[in-house]
């Protein structure tokens, strides 16, 4: 990606020297782009509404004026704080956010109509909620960070902060236990799930660290069968924090977040020292752990059960809801049966869980493809913002944050479709819970911040300290493109 771009012009003076003239021209903000971008999103997220209700009751929805001018505000909002503060971020990450958490409001308020629940009596209200709460949220992201360089100063808080969020849910008076893990807290009326905003602390203390130990990592250490490995004393303190992540994560029996952590940690260590004895060394660890855990965790054992077989007699008496998922995907076909016109209320968790599973089932095979194209433009702008930003900490930082959303559609989906066993993870944006939902909109925040500083030309760059230069695979000089005649 260019950063700086120059153009050049030749000519002969009347003495017979050539001169040459250089100017600068700056990269374009591409605000318009996102601008139309958001009209058709906004435009798929109504049709979708609107459809629902004719196919469940014929009519056009009444509260279709309100929630059109909610989602117009909202992501004007978004994109005039943009034009304001991040005139050069990616202009595709804004509007795929709105279609998949728009599509997200849909299917749970088509689960709402076949439950009877209707207007602040529904989920879909209560999630409308945290939408415009969670776009609050990301919009103080872009304005209080002008620089993301800052972050690389907070890197041990990030950790500490990180592990005090995953200890919340283990402390009496506060930590709930539903549906057999205890990852959620509960204050009054509202119930959170601290663990999604650790894995964006945990991933700056990540990037923050590799960033200063990279060059120690990847050079020093012993070789052993062919493999080398880093002296202690320089991984101790991220691998420390990454066991007492996961192991706090196997305590309240989230085996499904444990798993995302540790495929964070390794690839963002596999990032940073460029070895690819990283990746072998993960897939040991993660068979180790999946043995241990088939011996220790009746629960686990139970979903590799039903994982293997979700159709047997013993595998139905203990849980149906990975076969009516199934089931109900199968119905859908390759067109699906319609917004408003299957049955995605049989499945269990249909909003939440199991809302790729319901919208499989009334978009069909074709309409799924679409959203898994959705997150994987998703990851590739994030990556894209990796490659392109100048300083080795964004470019780790937007790798982790990437690879974090592509994670955890992987091991939901791939749960959800009978690809791995059913963890019990959130589809990113989509389903059902304001705790992800917050998290992932300040994943997407900040994904436009560095993607700004990324596009930005170098003579509007903020100066935020002295910082020791990208090197290897974080390498960040910058490109200049001079046109000769």
């Amino acid at each position: 990606m260019a950063t700086g771009v120059a153009a050049a012009t030749a000519g002969l003076d009347l003495g017979g020297v050539m001169t040459t003239t250089v100017e600068s021209i700056s990269p374009r903000s591409r605000r318009g782009v996102e601008l139309l971008l958001l009209i058709i999103a906004i435009g798929i997220v109504l049709l979708a509404w609107v459809t629902v209700d004719l196919n469940r009751n014929g009519t056009v929805p009444a509260n279709i004026v309100p929630v059109a001018g909610g989602l117009v505000i909202l992501a004007v909002a978004v994109h005039l704080v943009l034009r304001w503060r991040a005139p050069y971020a990616d202009p595709l990450l804004l509007p795929i956010t709105i279609v998949l958490n728009g599509l997200g409001l849909v299917m749970i308020h088509r689960i709402d109509l076949a439950g009877g629940r209707l207007g602040t009596d529904g989920n879909a209200y209560r999630q409308v909620i945290w939408t415009a709460l969670a776009a609050a949220l990301a919009i103080g992201v872009i304005v209080v960070l002008r620089d993301h360089r800052l972050l690389r100063r907070y890197t041990y808080i990030s950790m500490a902060a990180g592990i005090a969020l995953l200890l919340l849910p283990l402390l009496p008076g506060i930590g709930q236990t539903i549906n057999g893990a205890r990852i959620w807290i509960h204050l009054g009326p509202l119930s959170f799930q601290p663990g999604e905003l650790a894995k964006i602390a945990l991933a700056i203390f990540f990037a923050g660290y590799l960033v200063q130990t990279r060059d120690v990592l990847s050079l020093a250490g012993r070789k052993v069968l062919g493999f080398t490995f880093p002296r202690g004393r320089d991984l101790g303190p991220i691998l420390l924090a990454w066991v007492l992540a996961v192991l706090i994560l196997v305590f309240q029996k989230d085996l499904g977040t444990a798993l995302l952590f540790f495929g964070l940690f390794v690839a963002m260590l596999y990032v940073a020292t460029e070895r690819v004895s990283w990746i072998a060394i993960g897939l040991v660890l993660f068979a180790a752990a999946v043995a241990f855990a088939l011996t220790a965790f009746a629960h686990f054992q139970t979903r590799v059960t039903l994982w293997l077989d979700p159709f047997s007699p013993a595998s139905l008496e203990r849980s149906d809801q990975l076969a009516k998922g199934l089931w109900g995907m199968a119905a859908g076909g390759l067109t699906g049966t319609g917004l408003g016109a299957g049955r995605p209320w049989l499945t269990p968790f249909a909003d939440s869980d199991f809302i790729f599973a319901s919208l499989g089932e009334e978009l069909g095979l074709f309409g799924t493809i679409a959203i898994l194209l959705l997150y994987l433009l998703f990851v590739e702008r994030g990556i894209r913002t990796a490659l392109g930003v100048r300083d080795g900490f964004g470019k780790l930082l937007a790798l982790g944050l990437s690879f974090s959303v592509a994670f955890q559609v992987f091991i939901v989906i791939g749960g959800v479709s009978r690809v791995i066993p059913l963890t019990g993870l959130t589809t990113p944006f989509m389903s059902l819970g304001g705790s992800a939902l917050v998290a992932n909109w300040m994943i997407m925040a900040l994904l436009l911040r560095i993607s700004d500083q990324a596009r930005r030309p170098l003579e509007e760059l903020p100066v935020v300290g002295a910082s020791p230069p990208a090197t290897g695979p974080m390498a960040g000089e910058e490109t200049q493109v001079v046109k000769l005649p």
